[in-house]
């Protein structure tokens, strides 16, 4: 029961403090920080929905919804015209700077502050435990 209110819980919070502070999702903000941490702001959209742990179509539309704001840009790739590319424009790089500051209080808030230190490690090994179960090709965390 523990597991299902933090599950359900904590994705909440960062949600809300998102958009109370930021006008993001926190859906939102995951893609714009995949974004970010990528050589020239850019991913394909595919690995982008691996990244931000959502389906190609609810990306869709959520770039769909940063492209509006002026966040993003979408374009075919170079290499090959079937891909598509999501660009982290100049106004969404300052935007996502701008809302890191508050999320990462609010994860120390909820997170990292509640734990002892050994609970962090613990936390590090038992999410990547759970993290390689559920996504075996994926590299360590």
């Amino acid at each position: 029961m523990a597991l299902a209110a933090l599950l359900f819980k904590l994705p909440g919070a960062l949600d809300y403090q998102l958009q109370r502070d930021s006008d993001l999702t926190h859906f939102e903000y995951l893609v714009m920080a995949g974004l970010s941490e990528s050589p020239g702001h850019s991913r394909r959209m595919s690995d982008l929905a691996g990244f931000a742990n959502g389906s190609l179509s609810r990306l869709s539309h959520v770039v769909k919804r940063l492209e509006k704001r002026g966040f993003v840009v979408r374009r075919p790739s170079e290499e090959d015209g079937r891909i598509t590319v999501a660009t982290l424009t100049a106004a969404g790089y300052a935007q996502v700077v701008a809302a890191a500051p508050g999320h990462v209080a609010t994860v120390r808030e909820y997170v990292i502050d509640a734990l002892t230190p050994e609970q962090l490690t613990q936390l590090k090994a038992i999410g990547a435990a759970i993290h390689q179960k559920l996504d075996p090709s994926a590299g360590p965390c």
